[in-house]
């Protein structure tokens, strides 16, 4: 019997190392990270908001500062939306060119995370992408028109570079200090500051370790690219409280200060993240519980112990990832995927737990039999969870409000007629219809009059006083639009007579 657990534990981790594996997990992931969201429409999660600063970009050169389609104006810095805006010119189609950031950042934070694992062999590379690509954090992300992806990725490029210098023992020079100042500076044109809150606490808890320990290892690279890239954040900020109207009140005291107050945003308890986490990154959250207990029962050792023989680099990647989540959840203001920039230290932490078994034997066959039950899970039930929510948006009709969008467009590019947009509580309208601003309900009516527009976008219930004022028209074939899964406000496009 103990034999053939064995023989059965040595197939597994056979299994794992094949390429063939490797490449079909790789190729499952894309996909999976490619149509996840379908069917695409940007009617939650605030993404037609960070879709309207790349359209606002090109259709009225506003490249430093931007709005909301409400008007609003818009609380992130402008680096993903000029990229965004940049894939625009080379593609021509909005729907890839917003989702494009995030999907790349997800293709090469899993080619990333597989590379940096791969030191520690074929097995733990494997793990490592696949605990990345198969969660219920990143398949989600990776189109959605937004900039926690994106974030993700550059955190992870400077945790990395970090970790480099520590594993090879290196001290920082000229040239490591500018690509560590250019990943900072992206970051702060990403979301702003929030990058530090996922490096600083474990740099601090690194070097306290170095010192007590009298490790001549150091994580910290001076001073000034940490200083330097948030002097251009600043200049960034102090230009928009300048210069723009509303921007203290919007970006300074209701995206920033607001998110330490109970008073703008919703708080959570100081414990949210932590289920979340187990539930979303499961059975990766699992293995990275499982797998240290099993070292710790194998080799007989305390806790305190085991921090104290842990290497440098392992020791990073644990404050690393710990000390942002600690830091997130110390901020009233809570939401899910905040946090995702902590899941690909997780995913290398794993990779490095899982090679701490190397030398022994009972123990590797032990842990190579979890990793690979779980990632067999993995790549079934991930998948199958993302088959069935998509069937799920598809029959409850999830992109309904962008099909008439889509229409209304079609129909007046093909006719070449000049319409505009009344009222409604859809953002989102605006950038399916591709118009940069919702008309006043006078302003509209005048326009009709005048005969500078041929046909009117309006809310269903703005119909009832807007109607009468608007002479001649009538409904165009498109109808009414369907409202999604029979909730949210529905439209009509209407003609004027004789078009």
């Amino acid at each position: 019997m103990i034999r053939r657990s064995a023989q059965m534990k040595s197939r597994a981790e056979n299994f794992l190392e094949r390429a063939s594996v490797f490449w079909v997990v790789a190729a499952l992931a894309a996909v999976l990270l490619a149509t996840s969201n379908f069917p695409w429409h940007l009617d939650d999660y605030d993404q037609a908001k960070q879709a309207f600063t790349s359209f606002e970009m090109v259709q009225q050169g506003h490249w430093i500062y931007q709005h909301t389609p409400n008007g609003w104006v818009a609380t992130k810095p402008p680096l993903v939306g000029w990229f965004a805006a940049g894939f625009f010119f080379m593609i021509r189609s909005w729907e890839l060119a917003w989702r494009l950031p995030s999907f790349l950042a997800g293709l090469a934070l899993f080619g990333l995370i597989a590379r940096a694992a791969s030191i520690y062999g074929r097995v733990p590379a494997l793990v490592a992408a696949c605990a990345f690509g198969f969660n219920l954090f990143a398949p989600r992300l990776a189109t959605l028109v937004r900039t926690d992806m994106p974030l993700a990725l550059i955190v992870f490029a400077i945790g990395w570079l970090i970790w480099e210098k520590i594993r090879k023992r290196e001290a920082w020079n000229a040239r490591d200090r500018v690509a560590l100042f250019l990943l900072l500076v992206a970051g702060m044109l990403i979301k702003g500051p929030i990058a530090y809150a996922f490096l600083l606490p474990g740099l601090i808890a690194f070097q306290w370790r170095a010192r007590r320990s009298n490790d001549a290892v150091s994580a910290w690279s001076g001073w000034w690219p940490w200083v330097a890239s948030f002097a251009i954040f600043l200049v960034w900020a102090v230009g928009g409280i300048w210069f723009v109207p509303e921007f203290y009140e919007h970006v300074v005291l209701r995206e920033f200060a607001g998110r330490f107050s109970e008073e703008v945003h919703r708080p959570q308890p100081l414990y949210f993240y932590f289920p979340h986490l187990l539930h979303r990154f499961a059975p990766w959250s699992l293995l990275l519980i499982l797998l240290p207990a099993l070292g710790f029962r194998e080799q007989r050792m305390k806790l305190r112990d085991a921090l104290r023989a842990m290497s440098p680099e392992t020791f990073w990647l644990c404050a690393w990832s710990l000390g942002g989540l600690l830091v997130m959840s110390l901020i009233p203001s809570k939401r899910v995927d905040r946090i995702f920039p902590v899941v690909p230290p997780f995913c290398l932490l794993l990779a490095a737990q899982l090679a701490s078994f190397r030398g022994t034997e009972k123990p590797r066959r032990k842990a190579m039999a979890f990793c690979a039950i779980s990632a067999v899970l993995a790549c079934l039930l991930v998948p199958g969870y993302s088959a069935q929510k998509i069937a799920r948006e598809y029959h409850e009709k999830r992109d309904a409000l962008a099909s008439f969008g889509e229409a209304v467009r079609n129909e007046a590019d093909r006719n070449v007629w000049q319409f505009g947009v009344v009222g409604g509580k859809d953002e989102a309208l605006l950038l399916y219809v591709r118009q940069t601003e919702f008309l006043d309900p006078n302003l509209a009516a005048v326009k009709w009059k005048a005969g500078f527009l041929d046909g009117l976008v309006v809310a269903e219930d703005e119909l009832p006083d807007l109607l009468p004022r608007l002479k001649g028209a009538t409904p165009s074939r498109i109808g009414m639009s369907e409202a999604a899964d029979g909730s949210g406000g529905r439209y009509i496009f209407l003609l004027c007579s004789g078009l």
